[in-house]
């Protein structure tokens, strides 16, 4: 398991992006690495920390403007080679088929349920590490 994940957050909110923090905290299960966040609070920024390389995990605020987060995930799913999973902020269960459109890997609402939020977060940890142990050790 690696020693540290880097979690990317995407908010215009600067509550919001303390609420995932808080949720999250230094590991989200037992079994997941630490994580590190990086906030970001512009849409540019996002994609240049994803071209950076490095992240393991998005978690987009849906409601953040001018772009919002489901916009910025569906862009990065088309324009980011082995763009890393992304957890989806949506405001309201009934988001859950926009959260579908933008290709999400997972979706939570908010107001954040930490509970909720960490469970999603790990299991997307997980999934990342397993295709970067797969992608390790298939032969090329």
């Amino acid at each position: 398991m690696q020693a540290t994940a880097t979690v990317l957050v995407y908010s215009d909110n600067a509550n919001t992006r303390e609420q995932v923090r808080l949720a999250a905290g230094r590991r989200p299960a037992p079994d997941a690495p630490r994580i590190e966040i990086l906030e970001c609070a512009t849409a540019p920024a996002v994609l240049e920390a994803l071209g950076q390389g490095g992240i393991d995990v998005c978690v987009l605020d849906g409601e953040t403007a001018p772009a919002g987060g489901m916009g910025v995930c569906r862009q990065i799913k088309d324009e980011v080679f082995q763009c890393p999973p992304v957890l989806l902020l949506i405001g309201r269960p009934q988001d859950a088929w926009l959260a579908t459109w933008s290709r999400a890997d997972a979706a939570v609402t908010h107001p954040l349920d930490p509970v909720a939020f960490a469970d999603a977060l790990a299991g997307l940890l997980r999934r990342r590490r397993l295709a970067q142990v797969t992608q390790d050790t298939v032969p090329a």
